[in-house]
């Protein structure tokens, strides 16, 4: 390929945005040309991301999001939930393809977005439209390929919706779905509170927004995409001694069948697909994942039925939640959409442990 297509990332001072950062300036089709930010102004990208010092001239530019935007071919936009939405007007109007990681245009009802996000959407009409088409490369991987505007999804709701696709596709997923999802401490952010201070996570478990969290009603709008009917997902996230990682268990109730053919199911839904892995030897674990792209997946069924003619699944799903839950997914949405290798820049498997 000749000429390099012209990237830039806006809101690169968080964790999300080193990642994004780090992977576009390995990318052998993209050139990251500008990464705006209201912190560090000025600076070396290395003054938050230690990481990058040396290896690239580049400063963080205190510049609107338009101008950030201008002459691009395509934008990372890492701004908070409730910014981003105010900011898109005119970041459309620049004429860049938009790769969108906040939570402000995943969802297709201003109603469940001002329940959940707490605020009304400043751009409605952008949500019922489906100007933005949802970056789950394994679900909509056709139309992110001819889309201009991705809202890439979030890390709780990534594991999740891949622990479940495949019961959901088969029509087996209906009714309610217990779902404990452990995350890791960065994706709380980098500014630390009382509830994600390294002193306190660091020897805690403790639960947070129990059956209330946003990502939710992005589940179950992307599960019945799918073909999942009437499901209700409950779902109660655990806060862990971790730095990075999420551990999804789901629980679901499905038509009476057999452990190999559900075992087979999953197998074969996911065959084809470049970063989801279902071991043969062992259920999925954090450390196989992290610091990659890649998603494991593993199910096991109960032996005894759990209610007349239905038997409980248990559903296993880990991601790295700043690569496979943030940053990663957006580059691989970003690849598809310009036509180049969707592994691009995202094949390393990490390391162990």
């Amino acid at each position: 390929m000749g000429k390099k297509f012209k990237a830039a990332v806006i809101g690169g001072s968080g964790y999300g945005g080193g990642e994004l950062i780090r992977r576009l300036l390995m990318h052998p089709h993209v050139e990251l040309a500008r990464v705006a930010s209201v912190d560090f102004v000025g600076e070396p990208l290395s003054a938050a991301h230690p990481n990058l010092e040396g290896v690239t001239d580049l400063r963080f530019e205190g510049i609107a999001p338009a101008e950030a935007a201008a002459g691009m071919d395509v934008v990372l936009l890492g701004l908070p939930h409730k910014v981003s939405a105010t900011k898109m007007p005119e970041l459309i109007a620049s004429g860049a393809r938009i790769v969108d990681l906040s939570g402000d245009f995943r969802l297709r009802d201003p109603a469940l977005y001002k329940r959940y996000y707490h605020a009304d959407h400043p751009c409605p009409d952008r949500l019922e439209d489906g100007t933005f088409v949802y970056g789950l490369p394994e679900l909509e991987r056709e139309r992110i390929r001819s889309a201009r505007y991705v809202a890439s999804p979030g890390c709780f709701a990534t594991t999740i919706e891949l622990a479940l696709l495949p019961l959901a596709r088969a029509g087996l997923l209906s009714g309610a779905v217990e779902v404990v999802g452990i995350t890791g401490s960065s994706g709380s952010g980098v500014v630390p509170s009382a509830g994600t201070h390294h002193p306190v996570r660091a020897v805690n478990l403790r639960t947070y927004k129990p059956l209330d969290h946003q990502h939710i009603p992005e589940i179950t709008q992307t599960l019945a995409a799918a073909g999942a009917k009437d499901v209700t997902i409950r779902f109660v996230p655990v806060s862990a001694p971790l730095s990075r990682g999420i551990f999804a268990t789901c629980f679901a109730h499905v038509p009476e069948a057999s452990a190999e053919g559900v075992r087979a199911l999953y197998r074969d839904a996911y065959a084809k697909e470049p970063f989801v892995r279902v071991p043969d030897k062992r259920l999925p674990e954090v450390a196989a994942v992290s610091g990659t792209n890649y998603a494991e997946i593993g199910v096991q069924v109960g032996a005894d039925a759990a209610e007349p003619g239905k038997r409980v699944v248990a559903c296993f799903a880990v991601t790295d939640n700043l690569i496979k839950g943030g940053a990663g997914q957006a580059i691989q949405s970003m690849n598809i959409m310009l036509g180049v290798d969707e592994k691009t820049s995202l094949e390393d498997p990490g390391g162990w442990p």
